[in-house]
């Protein structure tokens, strides 16, 4: 490391991030992400953003901010900077047991008549989240995944940070990562890629299409979604930004489809007299609910 490149370093460690910077800031990632910043996420910020003062040999935030402010591209590295992106395997395992009780025989169904079967995992971070659905539909066999192989069945996985939706195209995690697999799933579905890695195989893995996607730009999708897990996003929204993206996500499924959220959030708005509670935080639409 060169002296000027850590004197760099230094400086924007050192930076001091103001109240004013900070609200400033704040306002950036409602407008651009409906991501709601309070004061209490000063230090966060300050630690995340750091790194990008030093990326532009910056020793100050109001200039950050200011270059924030002119230049699209860094605004939006700036939002995937302070995005949160945690997940593992099997999270909230009760909705797993739902999809695979409930909803599976369900899919097959569709897939025997010739229907299309699509889910969608938005936010779906580093894609444990969506080879864990994968996983639930395939079961532990070949001749269980044989009715993915027969069908019209994809799964899409978004999410607005570049570097996690290209994760989700590696498909390739450490051991630790895939310890909450249950064993059979990963006897059948992983395979050795290097010392202590494993990747997610073949049959799974072309399943699922992986794309950056901000929730509240427009949504490229045409199609309907029998599933929707969005979960553990919401949190990060004020109530009328979740009402909105409830709303739309309902707008998204089938009649009948359904929707899986985070354990700490919660259906408001139109979104709630559209959708019936089947399971914890589990939701169906009710048929003719919403647009067509």
């Amino acid at each position: 490391m060169s002296t000027e490149t850590a004197s760099a370093g230094t400086l924007a460690a050192n930076a001091e991030l103001r109240p004013a910077q900070f609200r400033e800031i704040a306002a950036i990632m409602q407008r651009e992400a409906r991501i709601h910043l309070v004061e209490a996420k000063t230090t966060l910020v300050h630690s995340r953003l750091s790194r990008r003062l030093r990326e532009h040999g910056l020793s100050s935030f109001a200039d950050y901010v200011s270059l924030v402010q002119r230049d699209a591209q860094e605004r939006h590295a700036m939002v995937v900077a302070l995005t949160t992106n945690h997940t593992h395997f099997f999270r909230e395992g009760h909705h797993f047991d739902h999809l695979r009780s409930a909803v599976l025989p369900q899919l097959q169904e569709r897939a025997r008549r010739g229907e299309k079967v699509r889910i969608w995992s938005a936010g779906c971070s580093s894609g444990e989240e969506v080879y864990t659905i994968a996983m639930c539909l395939a079961g532990e066999s070949q001749a269980s995944a044989a009715w993915l192989e027969q069908g019209d069945v994809r799964l899409l996985a978004t999410d607005i940070s570049p570097p996690v939706v290209e994760a989700v195209s590696l498909a390739t995690y450490p051991d630790s990562t895939v310890e909450p697999i249950p064993a059979a799933y990963r006897q059948r579905w992983l395979k050795p890629a290097g010392t202590g890695y494993h990747v997610v195989a073949e049959p799974l893995r072309k399943l699922v299409a992986a794309r950056v996607l901000n929730l509240f730009d427009k949504w490229p999708m045409r199609q309907k979604y029998d599933v929707i897990f969005c979960r553990n996003v919401m949190i990060y929204f004020d109530d009328t930004a979740k009402a909105e993206l409830e709303a739309r996500l309902v707008d998204m499924l089938h009649p009948g489809g359904t929707l899986y959220i985070g354990h700490s959030e919660r259906l408001i708005g139109p979104a709630a007299e559209r959708m019936k509670p089947v399971a914890q935080t589990a939701y169906a639409r009710i048929d003719g609910a919403g647009a067509a």
